[in-house]
């Protein structure tokens, strides 16, 4: 079994409360993973996209949690302002392909998702592609990841 397989702590983060949020946050507690509820999700937060990004990306960048999920409408803002934390690579996914690419070729580990275009169904095969994905061992791909780790 994979590493990526095994329970971990996860930040689930989101500008608004909602449909998607829960269904992830069950999907995950579902397959034994901790969720750090962030954003929306948790009172006293700040929802705003800008906070929710930085806030579950700092939780990965310092070991808290092993990866992050993130939301917004679009997905797009939470995904910037998560990328803008060093250490984090987060992809905006839109499928299941795309998610397990994210994981393999990336080394990617905040997964974003739109809150406007994903639906629960397709949210939860892109969690099942990103935890059963593990990062390449391809020297190529290890190069270009370390590449953007530098800067």
């Amino acid at each position: 079994m994979r590493a990526e397989n095994l329970s971990m702590r996860v930040a689930l983060g989101s500008d608004m409360a909602g449909e998607l949020p829960e269904a992830i946050d069950r999907w995950l507690c579902a397959h034994g993973h901790e969720v750090v509820r962030l954003g929306a999700l948790a009172p006293g937060d700040d929802a705003a996209w800008p906070s929710v990004g930085r806030e579950v990306g700092n939780c990965v960048a310092r070991g808290q949690t092993r990866y992050g999920v993130l939301c917004c409408w679009t997905g797009t803002g939470v995904s910037i302002a998560a990328n803008k934390v060093a250490g984090v690579r987060a992809a905006l996914c839109a499928d299941a392909a795309t998610a397990a690419g994210a994981r393999e070729w990336n080394d990617a580990n905040v997964l974003c998702m739109s809150l406007r275009a994903t639906s629960v169904p397709l949210a939860e095969e892109m969690l099942e592609a990103w935890f059963a994905a593990a990062p390449t061992s391809d020297p190529t791909y290890r190069a270009m990841i370390e590449e953007m780790s530098r800067t």
